[in-house]
């Protein structure tokens, strides 16, 4: 039997499961401009500093030393309620941080809002785990005028994996019926030199999979290639919704002569996520599914997939793409810059 052994350190929090108890406004939000809140711990956008990671004792095994004791970073995964007139709308796992933009863009990708005059505000719910401190894992949305209220009766409860967006739960004609914009067939176009060099701007802008190597990345640039937003979680789609929530609040709604390059495969409800925010073009690093290729087809939306080094496949509306661009000419360097990995 090995002579080394270890104890995990857990903090409280970690060994208990946070009780909510919504009873009043930690902070609150509407669009560009106004409150963003007045909780220590939350930024812009319901961003809250120090909740992104967690460290953590662990045993690493190598060939070269055996198992050794050490301090790894982790990216953090909480549940996040959302609720609509004081009723759970949704209740997904995400990374915190960004809340109020993850709130915005999915409600934008389950076609309730549209627009930033349908969000009326955005609070945080006071809610705090056993040992007393604030969760922030409750944010109460209220809406505005032009927005598609969901029906009271309908006990929706739905509970969404950090890895899951609709999850089989829409077809694509349901999709065609919610969307509040339309792909312009003449917006989105971009060298290709350009589109092949957002996935390189994206990585190196990835702060917190630097630290973690454990998150998905969303970002949303122009057709010259400039990086306009960009979002880290967990969930791939998380990542999309909080995109998606940025423009809307910045009066950006529908995303046109953008494109979405995103760090993982190109799904479904990427897809979905994309056509319902108006974006022309969406770009990712791995496939896409069958489906996925299937709703841009008709959604008119231009899936570019396998964008590494020098090649790219472009699966449908391929006309978006100048194949003539140089490949040398990518896109700008972003000033930011990948956090160094930190596990040693």
């Amino acid at each position: 039997m090995s002579s080394w052994s270890f104890r995990p350190r857990e903090s409280r929090r970690e060994r208990r499961s946070p009780a909510f108890h919504c009873h009043g406004t930690v902070g609150k939000t509407l669009r560009r401009g106004t409150s963003v809140g007045r909780g220590r711990r939350q930024g812009e956008g319901g961003q809250r500093v120090g909740r992104l990671t967690r460290r953590r004792r662990i045993v690493h095994y190598s060939s070269d030393t055996g198992p050794r004791v050490r301090e790894e970073t982790i990216a953090a995964e909480e549940p996040l309620e959302i609720r609509l007139g004081g009723r759970v709308f949704s209740i997904t796992m995400r990374t915190p941080g960004n809340d109020f933009d993850l709130v915005a863009g999915f409600l934008v990708s389950e076609g309730v809002i549209g627009g930033p005059d349908e969000l009326s505000s955005m609070r945080f719910c006071a809610g705090e785990d056993e040992d007393g401190r604030q969760t922030f894992n409750v944010v109460e949305a209220g809406l505005g005028e032009g927005a598609i209220i969901p029906d009271p009766s309908l006990d929706r409860h739905v509970f969404t994996s950090s890895s899951c967006g609709i999850c089989g739960t829409a077809s694509i004609d349901a999709v065609a019926k919610t969307s509040r914009f339309t792909v312009e067939p003449d917006s989105g176009r971009i060298g290709v030199g350009t589109l092949l060099g957002l996935s390189t701007t994206l990585r190196s802008s990835q702060e917190l999979f630097g630290k973690t190597g454990g998150v998905h990345a969303a970002g949303l640039f122009d057709t010259d290639g400039n990086l306009l937003c960009l979002r880290e979680d967990v969930g791939r789609h998380n990542a999309v919704d909080k995109v998606v929530g940025w423009a809307l609040r910045e009066g950006r709604l529908p995303l046109r002569d953008t494109v979405l390059q995103v760090s993982g495969r190109a799904s479904f409800e990427l897809v979905q996520k994309a056509y319902l925010a108006g974006i022309p073009v969406l770009c990712a690093v791995s496939a896409p599914s069958s489906l996925a290729v299937e709703l841009a087809e008709r959604a008119g939306l231009t899936v570019a997939a396998f964008a590494r080094g020098s090649s790219v496949n472009l699966y449908t509306h391929p006309d978006r793409i100048d194949t003539d661009d140089s490949v040398d000419q990518q896109a700008p360097a972003h000033p930011a810059v990948a956090a160094p990995n930190n596990r040693k």
